[in-house]
């Protein structure tokens, strides 16, 4: 047996511009979106307004994927109590990450060196999710090392 989660992340009908900003930020690829007029219809009406909102996406990030939808408003409520944790080894690549989930964002952590690894930041991205990125190793300048 293999538990693998599946990160979901909900929109308020601006999936597909953060699925697409996403895909170039992360360097991922958009591997499925299909909107909620071309989903069964049977299963979840929605106003024709919401025609084209995305019901499901799909973006490959390596060996993993994020899923993300439009809620129809009435059912829509802000993401809280999560972020999405980006592991990663290469600095320079963890500074380009960053910066671009803080587009428009609010920087909660600046990407700096940490006690615990050679950087970690924390932004809250223009689209409201909250994301962590932690580069692996040890810090360069000692913070938070024993004397």
């Amino acid at each position: 047996m293999k538990l693998q989660p599946q990160l979901a992340l909900m929109f308020n009908g601006n999936c597909e511009e953060a699925f697409r900003h996403y895909e170039r930020c992360l360097g991922g690829t958009i591997t499925f979106m299909l909107t909620w007029a071309d989903a069964p219809s049977t299963y979840a009406p929605v106003p024709p307004d919401w025609e084209s909102k995305i019901y499901h996406a799909t973006l490959a990030l390596g060996d993993s994927a994020i899923s993300g939808a439009d809620v129809p408003p009435d059912r829509y409520t802000p993401p809280a109590g999560f972020s999405v944790t980006l592991q990663m080894d290469d600095p320079s690549a963890a500074d380009r990450v960053f910066a671009g989930l803080a587009e428009g964002g609010t920087i909660k952590a600046f990407l700096q060196e940490t006690f615990w690894a050679a950087r970690f930041g924390a932004v809250v991205d223009r689209f409201g999710i909250e994301w962590a990125v932690n580069v692996d190793g040890e810090p360069q300048s000692g913070v938070g090392g024993s004397a």
